[in-house]
């Protein structure tokens, strides 16, 4: 993967040769290979690259002849059926990316509608006087802009907009609210005050720096379930992620996995032990001397089942301690999901090795394994209730002043998933894959994973894999009160030891233990914060750090991630040091 970035003048003036320095070096754990830029008149580009593929002609910005430019944080899995489909002649490099050029110049602004992969890219057309932004479409790499006096501004993390003076560090109060009572946020509006997001699907037309045109791709295929019996199911279940995993697997450096005591990763382990020679590299991380389930007995199981090399990664009070301010900065976009401590640790350990892995990001979403799907369909009389109807924040009586607004981003999102035919069940995985899959869970391994210069692959949210399991009937994704039906029965066939018919547990961290075992000190110093003194009350603050309560010490997480989060990004603190330290210091 890579980091990429860019400005549109809106005086045709060509952009400043120092604000383009300053967008590439904020950008450099994403690409610590190498660099480029591109100044053509009012456009400027810059690129940060992470070797994948093609490691001796891939350097970017890429160009056809007299023709479009291209910087690309991109994996286009199918790019050798491009090739072959498109004719080789014309290709300079081996490229994943190239054939995108090649597309765009035959089939103009709906070049994307060909590309399978993982993409945030753009592509300054000289001739046509414009600059595209193009983002996949479930949004698995991020892309950010920024309409300013100077010019449209654009960077694969807010934190380069940010570091190149282009937009002051300020806070959107409703996205904040989001933030707090959610853990994620929604749609094109960052916590930034100026900084939006290139949804995900979506193409973006610039000329003179100015957004003339919007497209968009959706992720999911429209239409209700359609009918099909559970072998024929099973069969083409089968063949469409062996496909998958086979094409996420191209790659010029070796790749390991992730892998947890989930169905989602056994599944993906289980394909790629398949399509394997050489055993696959797995890393499960684990809590020692806490109270939460420890999966790696069960990951390393499986692991010696299928001939893997297993590497246990303990996540321990001591590192939640020491590395949640990097975690925080990283998390320019924040996500306040507790589960990045030990996707951070996990992406640490496996960059030692490896620059690519695959996980399972996306099961949940596409095959229905959440609880809530389940109640969601039921009547209210029988328990049925609405997801996400309470904030975090709910009745502990700790904020200043209620919340605003906090619903409205997933109230649209209800909206737009709802009619054409779709189940409950599928509008409530769309709405989930409309936001709580982008900007909670794919922002998490992007940042989590990129910041140790890791690039992530989701084999689960490939277009093929989406068309079928969307569509499947409800049955064959609920039933005997378990999610992932279908996917559950193929692990079965294929690998029993992983017990895919047992109650799933969901991922838990202890959190709560590490912040109540050192409350008293914690609290006061949170509670003390710009950022939080001028949303919450003090004496409530460091109350939360001290109870033992489930959703105390998730609002007790919420609000330290919050702290350290803006300590770095609006304050500019340093972010070096543990968290005492880092919520100490002053500015």
């Amino acid at each position: 993967m890579c980091g990429l970035a860019g400005l549109m003048t809106r005086d045709g003036a060509p952009p400043e040769a120092a604000l383009l320095a300053a967008l590439s070096a904020a950008l450099v754990h994403r690409g610590p290979d190498g660099e480029g830029s591109h100044v053509a008149g009012d456009v400027g580009l810059v690129h940060r690259r992470l070797s994948i593929i093609d490691l001796e002609t891939g350097a970017q910005p890429l160009s056809l002849p007299e023709g479009p430019v291209l910087v690309a944080n991109a994996e286009i899995y199918n790019y050798l059926e491009l090739r072959r489909e498109l004719g080789e002649e014309g290709f300079a490099t081996k490229s994943d990316c190239e054939p995108a050029l090649h597309l765009y110049r035959r089939q103009g602004l709906d070049f994307c509608h060909r590309l399978r992969g993982m993409y945030a890219l753009a592509i300054h057309d000289p001739a046509a006087g414009r600059l595209l932004l193009a983002r996949d479409p479930f949004g698995i790499k991020p892309l950010y802009y920024a309409e300013t006096t100077r010019g449209f501004a654009f960077a694969s993390e807010p934190r380069a907009l940010l570091a190149a003076g282009l937009v002051a560090p300020a806070v959107d109060e409703v996205t904040r609210s989001e933030l707090l009572e959610l853990q994620f946020t929604t749609g094109r509006q960052t916590i930034f005050q100026g900084i939006s997001r290139v949804l995900p699907g979506e193409t973006i037309v610039v000329e003179a720096g100015l957004i003339v045109e919007r497209r968009s791709i959706a992720a999911l295929p429209p239409g209700g379930p359609e009918a099909c019996d559970d072998g024929e199911a099973l069969t083409r279940l089968d063949e469409i992620l062996e496909q998958s995993v086979k094409l996420h697997q191209r790659s010029d450096v070796p790749y390991a996995m992730f892998l947890s005591g989930g169905i989602d990763s056994a599944a993906l382990l289980a394909l790629m032990a398949r399509l394997n020679e050489r055993p696959v590299q797995v890393f499960t991380a684990g809590f020692p001397g806490s109270a939460v389930a420890d999966e790696r007995a069960q990951a390393d199981m499986l692991a010696r089942r299928l001939g893997a090399r297993s590497v246990s990664v303990a996540v321990e009070a001591g590192d939640f301690w020491t590395q949640l301010p990097q975690i925080a900065a990283a998390l320019d976009d924040p996500v306040a999901d507790y589960a990045v401590v030990p996707t951070y640790k996990l992406g640490q350990v496996a960059a030692a090795e490896f620059k690519v892995v695959l996980s399972g990001e996306g099961g949940d979403e596409l095959f229905a394994g959440y609880g809530r799907y389940r109640s969601q369909r039921w009547p209210r009389w029988l328990g049925g209730r609405q997801p996400r109807r309470r904030g975090s924040f709910d009745g502990l009586d700790v904020l200043h002043q209620a919340t605003i607004g906090w619903r409205g981003g997933i109230v649209e999102a209800e909206r737009l998933a709802a009619g054409g035919g779709r189940s409950k069940l599928q509008s409530a995985q769309a709405v989930d894959c409309a936001d709580w899959l982008a900007h909670d869970l794919l922002l998490k391994i992007d940042r989590c994973l990129m910041a140790h210069g890791l690039e992530g692959r989701v084999p689960l949210l490939d277009p093929a894999v989406a068309a079928f399991a969307f569509r499947l009937p409800d049955r064959l994704k609920l039933r005997r009160r378990l999610g992932k039906y279908l996917l559950r029965r193929w692990l079965a066939d294929h690998l029993p030891e992983a017990l895919p018919f047992s109650r799933k547990r969901g991922f838990t961290v202890p959190v709560g233990e590490w912040i109540v075992a050192r409350g008293r000190e914690i609290g006061p110093l949170v509670a003390a914060q710009p950022g939080v003194a001028e949303i919450a009350r003090p004496d409530r603050v460091a109350a939360l750090f001290t109870s033992s309560g489930r959703r105390s010490g998730f609002a007790a997480w919420t609000l330290l991630f919050y702290a350290l989060w803006h300590q770095v990004h609006i304050l500019g603190c340093d972010p070096a040091g543990d968290v005492a330290a880092v919520l100490s210091e002053k500015r």
